[in-house]
């Protein structure tokens, strides 16, 4: 079993940045690929970004696309998600996922660990 634990959430003024971190617990995450996932309320889970198992060929979404960076120190166990010039769409709980893959999907269903989620509010 593998268990997430993300941190770094927390309340930001829009243009502002957070960086979150997800560590990685129980086993080694090195041969998986992991993903963030945001979720705001009433909508439905969404992909944020994913990294393959080496650290290659980060994936982002359309919505975060030059604003957010992902990466992973596999020593370490850990991701990292770097948010940059944040905007109150941003708003969500913000979740950290691992695929017993080597390489991403950006469907939610396929990851086989979540983490509780950390809160990031963004405010105008």
């Amino acid at each position: 079993q593998v268990q997430l634990v993300e941190s770094g959430g927390g309340l930001v003024q829009a243009g502002g940045s957070l960086r979150l971190s997800c560590v990685a617990s129980g086993r080694t995450v090195s041969n998986y690929a992991m993903g963030w996932f945001r979720q705001a309320p009433g909508k439905e889970r969404e992909f944020v970004e994913a990294i393959n198992y080496n650290g290659a060929m980060p994936y982002y979404a359309n919505s975060v696309k030059g604003r957010f960076t992902i990466s992973r120190d596999n020593a370490k166990n850990t991701v990292w998600l770097q948010m940059n010039s944040l905007k109150p769409e941003d708003t969500a709980l913000y979740y950290c996922a691992a695929r017993q893959r080597t390489y991403y999907s950006t469907d939610p269903n396929e990851y086989d660990y979540w983490g509780q989620g950390t809160q990031v509010t963004v405010s105008s």
